[in-house]
């Protein structure tokens, strides 16, 4: 994979901006690796934190916009053409247009966080001529969204986190943490059943019922 020979431990801001930029456009480079490897850098102090964030949304909205025209001058010929990577385009229109003709918007939001669908959502919403203000106000808050929590997830829990998120994606990790959050608050939630029901016992011990008598004096 490109991600193996890029030296992310000597990336900087420009570096950084083209990488993402051109995977948002629909080359299949390493941008997110970019993205978690400044921010490592930013974690020992190499580089700022803010300005990692802030290129990396930049590189993500403006590749996506680019990705966007390519897509709509060219679509689906661009990627039904045989060539590089035929078979992934293939798969990319196969499984992508769909979902992004039934989700629209959600799709260019969501897509971001997804691996294969973050390098071509770009060129889906192009191809099936996805208006572009919705397209560039739902690529805008992905992006920006994007590069606030892989940024700040790698800096503040370092390289554990940059590994975890590129094996698994950050919707593997989501998984996981709604996963152990989830199983917290089903165990409170039965507890807090398991004690409404032992009040009505105590309740009825407690009251006479409304027909009985009241004990005389």
């Amino acid at each position: 994979m490109l991600a193996s020979i890029v030296d992310v431990s000597h990336i900087g801001y420009p570096v950084m901006f083209l990488l993402v930029m051109a995977e948002s456009s629909g080359v299949p480079v390493p941008g997110e690796t970019a993205l978690i490897g400044g921010a490592l850098l930013a974690s020992q102090g190499k580089l700022q934190i803010e300005l990692v964030i802030a290129i990396a949304a930049a590189g993500a909205i403006v590749g996506d916009n680019i990705g966007y025209l390519i897509g709509r001058k060219g679509g689906r010929w661009l990627l039904e053409r045989p060539g590089r990577f035929h078979r992934q385009r293939l798969e990319v229109l196969r499984t992508g247009e769909p979902f992004f003709e039934r989700h629209g918007p959600k799709a260019v939001f969501f897509g971001r966080f997804v691996l294969g669908l973050r390098v071509w959502a770009s060129w889906l919403a192009g191809a099936t001529r996805m208006p572009w203000r919705s397209f560039f106000v739902w690529n805008a808050s992905g992006g920006i969204c994007w590069a606030i929590g892989v940024g700040l997830l790698a800096y503040f829990l370092g390289n554990s986190a940059g590994n975890a998120i590129q094996a698994f994606g950050l919707y593997g990790l989501a998984a996981f943490f709604l996963a152990v959050g989830g199983a917290f608050f089903a165990h409170r939630r039965h507890k807090r059943h398991l004690a409404a029901a032992d009040d009505p016992a105590n309740a009825a011990t407690e009251h006479p019922r409304s027909g009985a008598e009241p004990p005389q004096p």
